[in-house]
């Protein structure tokens, strides 16, 4: 691994990776084809975090926090840090004070693949969080590590200056060639689900609305009264 600092990583405008966070991360993810979910893993550090940004990337050793400091100088409005380690970790890497910086430069805000802390002052402060897992184990800051370099988290691989969304549902990244297709793709897909929803209030049922009747029985699905079923 090289231990730098890499420097004037190209971002998207913050109106386009707007408009893509306002559709959510699971319609999102479905009109994108199921692709770029950074996995169940991953979770909201308290209910009701939202944010969309762009991808600044953390590489850091395990229960060592020196190279989110680092980081922190080289954000920048609309930004969201995205931070992993070079092994497993769960210790509290981030909490109050380091967010504290952050939004001072205008972050949205954290997924960090390893574990967090001060949550309620987190959630006081109303700065989005998604981590691994929340510890009061706390770090050291003395091992080397890297900034603004691709990593792969929850098996996705994030670039410096893709889109970050994440939501009560997880998080989600886009790579920054694709934003303006994922734009696209989720309206088209918002208004297929705006025309569902619409349908299944007025009593539709999805096995007809999508086909599915028809299905049941190639798949080997019967129909039998609970008399002929038998004793349950």
């Amino acid at each position: 691994m090289r231990h730098v600092v890499v420097t004037g990583t190209p971002r998207a405008s913050l109106d386009r990776i707007d408009a893509l966070a306002a559709y959510g991360v699971a319609t999102v993810h479905e009109a994108l084809g199921r692709t770029g979910y950074l996995g169940p893993g991953l979770g909201p550090a308290w209910p009701g975090c939202s944010a969309g940004g762009n991808a600044v990337t953390v590489l850091c050793w395990p229960g060592d926090n020196l190279m989110i400091h680092v980081a922190v100088e080289q954000c920048q409005e609309g930004d969201v840090l995205v931070v992993t380690t070079t092994s497993p970790s769960t210790d509290g890497m981030f909490g109050e004070l380091l967010a504290t910086s952050l939004r001072s430069r205008g972050v949205r805000g954290l997924v960090i693949d390893a574990g967090v802390r001060d949550v309620a002052g987190l959630r006081a402060m109303g700065f989005p969080v998604w981590s691994s897992a929340v510890s009061a184990q706390g770090t050291v800051k003395a091992t080397p590590g890297a900034v603004n370099v691709p990593v792969t988290v929850g098996g996705q691989l994030v670039r410096p200056g893709d889109t970050i969304l994440g939501d009560d549902d997880g998080v989600l990244v886009v790579p920054r060639g694709d934003l303006e297709r994922a734009i696209s793709a989720s309206a088209a897909r918002a208004a297929k689900e705006a025309a569902a929803r619409e349908a299944f209030a007025k009593g539709e049922l999805g096995l007809d609305r999508y086909g599915l009747r028809e299905r049941l029985p190639g798949l080997g699905i019967t129909y039998v009264t609970a008399a002929e079923y038998g004793p349950m």
